[in-house]
């Protein structure tokens, strides 16, 4: 299953100094049996050509995400395959 996000959903993320930042799920897929979550951060400058993406594998919880970074080398071979045809896809 892969889902493009069609109406913009946003989660917050709480960062090392206990802030709740915002970001915009850009993406959703499952593969090998897991959930992952392309994210990028709503508080980029103008001046920002491109935002930085972030990457999670995650759990639902009833209404809550549980979401995990990625330490496995072969996962992120996965994911960045993943966000590369993505980026291939938008940009034709």
């Amino acid at each position: 299953m892969s889902k493009e996000v069609e109406d913009r959903e946003y989660i917050y993320i709480t960062d090392d100094d206990g802030k709740d930042v915002k970001f915009e799920i850009i993406y959703e897929f499952e593969a090998e049996d897991r959930k992952y979550l392309l994210v990028v951060p709503t508080d980029i400058s103008e001046d920002e050509e491109e935002a930085e993406v972030y990457a999670f594998r995650y759990e639902e919880q009833g209404d809550d995400l549980i979401l995990y970074t990625i330490e496995d080398e072969k996962e992120w071979d996965m994911i960045e395959e993943v966000f590369n045809t993505l980026d291939y896809e938008f940009n034709q």
